[in-house]
């Protein structure tokens, strides 16, 4: 299982001591790391080529056996990267979960806005039923109208033609009176015979029987006219109400083109400023991709800096370890060969004393940095038990130990370093003191290196990539205020173009609605028409035959009432008995 683990070790300065980890968390899976509890420590040789309080991943098996070791550098690296776009992922979902509630919130208002109109429309088409029925029932009754207008016009024409028949039969009579008439002027008489007067007498009696008959009709017929003119009131009704809707039809139609042209405008406008934001995302796209070249590029400076710096710690620790190795060797053997030898037993003496003191210090200062560490890893525990509120305050306090820490380890490397030095002075005194007092050089001291020029390329090549680092941090801040910047102007124009859009195809859908209730109104216009011409046609075609046959009543009745009299008149003249003509 792997761990992140962090090299320990107990010995001071001058080394000597052995190396240990202290197993800080252990991964679960890929992207889940849990914390280890307590200070769990394995003693490991290998972390001795690491610096105290490195970072590393240790693969231990289940027997807690070291089976791989490695620095923590690049995967912590890989790691935070993974987290960052976890992080980034995680944030564009809460984005698009956000996106599809408001989505749905609109959809859920578009529902309920759309059934509200499908039941006014529920509630127009019904009362267009009922309209429809009740115009059926109107047809229905000028139908039963007309079948009764015809039965009347049937019976009308019978009694025309029994009418025309007694006419004809009194037609005959009167050429027949009129035969006698002229015979009796040659004849001398003045009378008609009494039987045929009687004749005559009871045929037009008959023929005025039939008058009463006509004024029934005329009765009925003026009953049928009313009854017309009520319908047609009615009739008026609905076309002004026809009227109405096709005003409203056009109405609707006129605002629903004004509309569709203000929504068209709009979507040009969306448009427009859309393009403009795809622009200054695609800006802001490439210099977030800058950004990443260049953190890239910062991180491989960093850990080339920090690869320099643990270089020079390790050629430090091997002047340090190894007599034949030794740092700060620049001193001037020809003034110590010519200074006298009191003098110089003098100096080495203070150099020891100057190096004494210094490895004391430099020995507090471990102490202390270890003293440090303890109170991080204390507040780290305390900070797991904690709760949320005195977490806060105690990873304040962990965030200055950890300055803190990081300040005095700073400070104890350049120490470290100049105590390296002052040895390798004390070293080389020591040696010329001893061979101009005739003593043997230990071993291996004719042959000791200065690493003093490698370090000071090494350390030149350090600073000179920390100062490209430096710059680069800055160059990185700068990019990441302009991006911060062009961010916080582009995603509030990201959500109103968002809103923009929903509204605009809000106000789309609601004019499709409108389009299609206009087409349904517009539709239910026309069927009306449809439904009201052939009752208005009936109705204006009663009428026409209501007025033939009030006409031809009239003037059939008015004809024959007149020939009636005119017919008494000269039976009288041709009776002798007036009173009979007049009975």
């Amino acid at each position: 299982m792997l761990y992140l683990a962090e090299v320990q070790k107990k010995s001071g300065v001058f080394g000597g001591g052995r190396a240990e980890l202290k197993l800080l968390a252990c991964q679960r899976s890929e992207q889940n790391w849990t914390a280890v509890p307590g200070d769990e420590v394995l003693p490991s040789d290998e972390a001795s080529n690491y610096a105290a309080g490195a970072l590393v991943l240790v693969d231990l098996s289940a027997s807690r056996q070291i089976q791989r070791m490695q620095e923590a550098g690049r995967p912590l690296v890989n790691i935070l990267q993974n987290f960052s776009r976890l992080q980034e992922k995680f944030k564009t979902q809460e984005e698009e979960i956000e996106q599809w509630k408001q989505s749905l919130t609109y959809q859920s208002q578009e529902l309920n806005r759309r059934e509200m109109e499908m039941e006014a429309r529920r509630e127009q088409l019904q009362q267009m039923e009922e309209d429809c029925e009740h115009l059926e029932q109107q047809r229905q009754e000028l139908l039963a109208l007309q079948e009764e207008i015809n039965r009347q016009k049937e019976s009308y024409e019978r009694n025309r033609q029994e009418l025309e028949g007694a006419w004809e039969h009194l037609r005959g009579e009167m050429r027949r009176m009129e035969e006698q008439q002229a015979s009796l002027q040659q004849s001398s008489l003045s009378v008609l015979d009494p039987e045929k007067a009687s004749a005559l007498h009871n045929l037009l009696n008959q023929l005025e029987g039939t008058l009463p008959q006509a004024e029934s009709i005329r009765e009925q017929l003026n009953a049928a006219f009313e009854a017309l003119a009520q319908h047609q009131e009615r009739l008026g009704q609905h076309w002004q109400l026809l009227e109405q809707q096709r005003s409203q039809v056009q109405q609707n139609q006129h605002e629903i083109e004004q509309q569709s042209q203000d929504l068209h405008h709009r979507w040009q406008e969306w448009h427009k400023a859309q393009e403009t934001l795809e622009q200054a995302r695609a800006e802001l796209k490439a210099q977030q991709s800058a950004l990443v070249i260049k953190q890239d590029y910062a991180q491989m400076l960093s850990v080339q800096v920090q690869s320099h710096d643990e270089l020079h710690q390790q050629l430090y620790r091997l002047a340090d370890t190894s007599d034949n190795v030794k740092v700060g060797l620049q001193v001037d053997v020809e003034a110590l060969e010519k200074m006298p030898i009191e003098e110089l037993q003098n100096l080495v003496q203070e150099l020891e004393s100057d190096l004494a003191k210094l490895s004391s210090f430099v020995e507090s200062q471990e102490e202390e940095l270890t003293l440090k560490q303890q109170e991080i890893d204390a507040l780290k525990a305390r900070i797991e038990a904690a709760n949320e509120f005195d977490r806060l305050n105690l990873e304040n306090d962990l965030t200055d130990e950890q300055d803190g820490y990081q300040m005095l380890y700073e400070t104890l490397v350049g120490q470290r370093r100049s105590l390296q030095g002052r040895r390798g002075i004390l070293s080389q005194h020591q040696s010329i003191l001893r061979r101009r007092q005739g003593l043997a050089t230990p071993e291996g001291q004719e042959n000791v290196i200065d690493l003093s020029p490698i370090l000071s390329h090494i350390e030149a090549q350090r600073q000179q990539q920390a100062d490209n680092l430096q710059k680069l941090e800055g160059q990185i801040e700068q990019m990441k205020a302009a991006i911060h910047q062009a961010e916080e102007m582009i995603n509030p124009q990201v959500v109103i173009q968002d809103n923009k859009r929903n509204e605009l195809k809000q106000v789309e859908a609601d004019l499709l609605a409108r389009r299609i209730a206009a087409a349904n109104l517009e539709g239910r216009v026309n069927l009306y028409q449809e439904l009201l011409q052939p009752v208005q046609d009936t109705a204006d075609e009663l009428r026409h035959k209501l007025n033939e046959i009030a006409a031809m009543l009239n003037q059939e009745a008015g004809g024959h009432q007149q020939t009636i009299g005119e017919m008494r008149q000269i039976l009288a003249q041709l009776t002798s008995s007036p009173e009979l003509a007049v009975s």
